[in-house]
């Protein structure tokens, strides 16, 4: 998926254990961040950073979601540990990390596996505006919120 297509088929759980599906994010503007796990350093600054900026988030009608393959009960925990006040999905089974593109080949310490590489995805009406792949965690949320900022003034 890349910008201007429609988000495709997906079926998984939030963190509360509701099934969604692609049909929920179909109205409405969201921002989707793919992460590698809870309560990694990485992850849990760029989790925290969308948290420190849900009221600039919130006023342009954005909702955050974020995406590991950590199960529900894992979120939970990193949701309570952060307060992380927006909905964590758990693709255990890497569905919506396949079809959005984001489960690629890493490398660290010599070895070579198959990980998330950290993405964001602005989605309007269940069509991708604008995608962050490669992210640096550093900045990355400061950016999105100015991308959607300047996106919205135009629209």
């Amino acid at each position: 998926m890349s910008i201007g297509h429609k988000i495709t088929n997906f079926t998984t759980q939030t963190h509360d254990h509701k099934t969604v599906t692609q049909d929920n994010f179909q109205n409405g503007k969201f921002v989707f961040y793919f992460y590698p796990k809870d309560n990694t350093p990485g992850c849990t600054q760029e989790s925290c950073d969308f948290r420190d900026n849900m009221a600039a988030l919130k006023t342009m009608g954005i909702e955050v979601v974020g995406i590991s393959k950590d199960s529900s009960e894992k979120h939970v925990k990193f949701m309570d540990k952060y307060q992380l006040p927006f909905t964590l999905l758990a693709d255990e089974s890497g569905e919506m990390c396949e079809a959005f593109g984001v489960f690629k080949e890493k490398s660290m310490f010599g070895k070579t596996f198959l990980g998330i590489e950290r993405s964001t995805f602005y989605i309007v009406n269940g069509i991708i505006q604008h995608e962050w792949r490669k992210v640096s965690v550093k900045g990355h949320v400061e950016d999105v919120v100015n991308v959607v900022m300047r996106m919205n003034a135009t629209s």
